[in-house]
């Protein structure tokens, strides 16, 4: 892993540096930091942002972000990528992007989202709004994952930390059960390490509808694209909840891994056995276009769009996408959910797997 930055400074930043005793602490009940919790710094602030592309407020946090947003998946999950997914992450805030999103388990066991964005944060933590995640359900398992995050993305604090694929109830139920990760979330929020909480799916509504129930969470992270209200629509009834709660929304899965999108090239159905995506098989190319996907969900209620990207040229196709956007009449959309039907169970292929 690489160096850590030289401009800490004492009190809570010390978080980082004590390592192992700290989350010793952490995961001891009933014990906090032996100072207390300090305040946040000031809310990150991309000075390229609102000369870049239209921005909306990211729920009743009240965070002006742009529309598009970088995903932390793509580039910055292979592992040894530096060379391609550094860049990225700088040319992104270079664009204007003021809010990139990661998590514990982009990059498998190593992490290397996290690196790569830590990489940049290093020196430039004070122009992102940092999004990251822990797929674990229980307290202890979530402390660790989050100190572990803070070291990669080099940073003291995250400003949003999500509940990473809640897909059932009984997902739900193991994370607010005594014990559950969802103490862990409220407890770091109250020691101002993380500044605003958060979940995430793409997998059933109800269980992210049951989430919205239970805590009075600042954003969702759901899967919303034109295909979507053909099988299991987040559509339908969870986007409306989360508009009512004055969520922060973020559209997620917007080209369905590049199924959706006519210029994506199938790969052999053989291939794609072995593959997460391939639970659906994708026989032939998706109907849309990468505008036309894109222009889609921005069109809903949502705050802005994560899109991973394979390398700059992608990344700058759709912040200018983002800067044209002009949000498409009703008819429009009705128009693209039509034209994306025949290719809508590939292009959700993350709603057709067996989950406890």
């Amino acid at each position: 892993m690489s160096e850590q930055p030289n401009s800490f400074k004492t009190g809570r930043r010390e978080f980082l540096k004590t390592g192992g005793a700290i989350t010793a602490a952490l995961l001891t009940p009933g014990i906090a930091l032996a100072d207390g919790p300090h305040p946040l710094p000031a809310m990150p602030s991309n000075p390229v942002t609102l000369k870049a592309m239209p921005t909306r407020n990211l729920g009743k946090t009240g965070y002006k972000v742009g529309i598009f947003s970088l995903g932390g998946q793509a580039a910055l999950e292979k592992p040894n990528n530096f060379d391609v997914a550094v860049p990225i992450v700088e040319r992104a805030l270079d664009l204007g992007v003021n809010y990139i999103d990661t998590s514990s388990i982009y990059g498998g066991p190593d992490r290397w989202s996290e690196q790569y964005v830590g990489k940049v944060m290093a020196r430039r933590r004070s122009e992102a709004f940092i999004a990251t995640k822990t797929k674990e359900r229980t307290r202890d398992g979530s402390m660790q994952m989050i100190d572990k995050s803070l070291k990669l993305l080099q940073t003291d604090h995250v400003d949003l930390w999500q509940l990473h694929d809640v897909g059932t109830m009984y997902d739900v139920d193991q994370i607010f059960a005594k014990g559950g990760a969802m103490e862990a979330l409220l407890e770091m929020q109250q020691q101002k390490v993380v500044r605003y909480l958060g979940f995430t799916g793409h997998y059933r509504p109800e269980s992210l509808m049951e989430c919205i129930k239970r805590h009075d969470f600042d954003t969702v992270l759901m899967a919303v694209n034109a295909a979507d209200p053909h099988h299991f629509s987040f559509d339908k009834d969870l986007l409306p909840l989360a508009v009512e709660h004055q969520m922060g929304i973020i559209g997620m899965k917007i080209p369905g891994r590049g199924r959706i999108l006519s210029s994506w090239t199938p790969q052999p159905l053989e291939q794609q056995k072995h593959m997460w995506e391939g639970m659906v098989p994708a026989p032939t190319p998706g109907t849309i276009t990468m505008q036309q996907a894109m222009y889609y969900t921005l069109s809903r209620p949502v705050s802005t769009v994560i899109i991973g990207c394979d390398n700059i040229a992608q990344l700058e196709q759709n912040v200018q996408l983002a800067r044209d956007f002009t949000p498409l009449t009703d008819k429009q959309q009705s128009e693209l959910v039509a034209k994306a039907e025949p290719v809508a169970k590939p292009s959700l292929f993350f709603r057709f797997y067996d989950r406890p």
